[in-house]
């Protein structure tokens, strides 16, 4: 019996051995290819107007302007999933309280009806900034443990809300683009706030696919500081963003930053126009700054326009900028056994016009990026959704009711 013993012992003892191997993990439950990232909102109501189901109601606001036929559309064009950004804000406020079970029910019917549509569909928990009558945002979830706690009930209220779904065509993605460890000072918070909330998850819903991210805005450079051993499930997808190079992709976005709203006019890539044309541009926006910008700020962001122009003023340039996130992400899968389906790029995109703003960037410029995005991520072997649906991004609707210029969309059926 004592030699059995230590038979069973030495036995153990390699398995365990093996298991700290690096060995490829299983595919998750759900898989994906090609997808589009819904609106959030577009005339969303103010956090005093949340206890109004008239006002909050069908939830997320998509479900008042797109139909059952809009999501079909879709799935004819060649998207097989939709990533459904959620605000999960309402269900952190008091003013939700007596409708509480109606937006996760609301939520859960939103899902369904992409999934009659045919399409799949990644449930996105998108929290945003607060401001205006909006009382929490990221940084109040990030920054104060005890709403923090409160997020993580919502994770899990969530999931078991999603929990009977078809785990072939729901999938739940627990924070959208966490922002925290971007100061530079060397932390790295957020594996561990992120493995409460995949327990809180994981506790609710046993078979959904949950999708993982890093740090500081799901940056590629993030996701590699993230050890996927410590989350002992392969029933998991690996996500990161890229909007590189962010001069060009965000041109104008007042909400992006006191530098890049004074950026337009520049081509995708800037080797698309003449020298001379692209200069001209480049004074524009330098007259700009020295037009609009605090004093105090100008020779830095003359200083800073300068060298990101220096860092993609040629296609080799530009094509080591676009393929750097790729290339890291790449390297920390191979090096932790992670298969190429369970990664997926879950946005990128290039804005087409900042509301209020007069310029709308050329639709010749966006289907380029967007066709040159998609070609990285499926040599890669990574899924891919696009933002967005409508808005700044938008490659459907614009603004007001209007459509966005055919050229995106032309660009993705023709992978069809």
């Amino acid at each position: 019996m004592a030699l059995l013993g230590a038979m069973i012992k030495t036995l153990m003892a390699a398995l365990l051995a093996l298991g700290a191997l690096v060995l490829p993990a299983e595919a998750a439950t759900f898989s994906m290819k090609r997808g589009l990232n819904l609106d959030q909102w577009t005339t969303w109501t103010g956090e005093e107007k949340w206890n109004d189901p008239n006002a909050i109601l069908p939830y997320p606001e998509w479900r008042k302007f797109l139909k059952e036929d809009d999501l079909k559309a879709l799935k004819d064009a060649g998207f097989d999933f939709l990533r459904m950004p959620v605000d999960p804000s309402p269900f952190l406020s008091d003013e939700t309280l007596a409708l509480r079970d109606d937006l996760y029910a609301s939520v859960r019917d939103s899902a369904r009806l992409i999934n009659r549509a045919g399409l799949k569909v990644i449930v996105d928990l998108h929290l945003i900034p607060a401001g205006g009558s909006r009382k929490i945002g990221m940084s109040e979830v990030m920054d104060d443990p005890a709403t923090f706690d409160a997020y993580v009930e919502v994770v899990r209220k969530m999931a078991h809300t999603l929990a009977a779904e078809d785990p072939s065509q729901v999938a739940f993605e627990l924070m959208n683009e966490p922002i925290v460890d971007c100061d530079g000072n060397g932390t790295n918070l957020w594996p561990d706030r992120q493995k409460k909330l995949f327990a809180a998850a994981r506790s609710s819903a046993t078979r959904l696919t949950l999708i993982l991210t890093g740090g500081c805005y799901s940056n590629a450079a993030s996701l590699a500081k993230v050890d996927p051993k410590a989350i002992p499930d392969d029933n998991v997808i690996w996500t990161f963003h890229s909007y590189d190079p962010f001069l060009l992709t965000h041109q104008g976005a007042t909400w992006a930053g006191d530098f890049i709203r004074y950026v337009t006019g520049l081509p995708y890539p800037l080797t698309a126009v003449p020298r001379a044309r692209l200069d001209v541009a480049l004074e524009t926006i330098r007259d700009r700054i020295g037009a609009e910008a605090p004093w105090t700020r100008r020779s830095g962001m003359l200083a800073y326009l300068d060298e990101q122009v220096a860092g993609m003023d040629t296609p080799d340039k530009l094509i080591g900028q676009m393929d750097a996130p790729f290339k890291t992400v790449e390297d920390w899968a191979t090096a932790n056994g992670i298969k190429p389906e369970n990664i997926t790029l879950g946005e990128f995109g290039m804005i087409r016009q900042e509301y209020g703003n007069a310029y709308v960037m050329p639709a010749e410029y966006r289907a380029a990026y967007v066709k040159d995005m998609i070609a990285r991520a499926e040599t890669h072997g990574f899924s891919w959704s696009v933002w967005g649906y409508g808005g700044a991004f938008g490659i459907v609707d614009a603004f007001d009711g209007d459509k966005a210029e055919p050229n995106v969309m032309d660009a993705i059926r023709s992978l069809h």
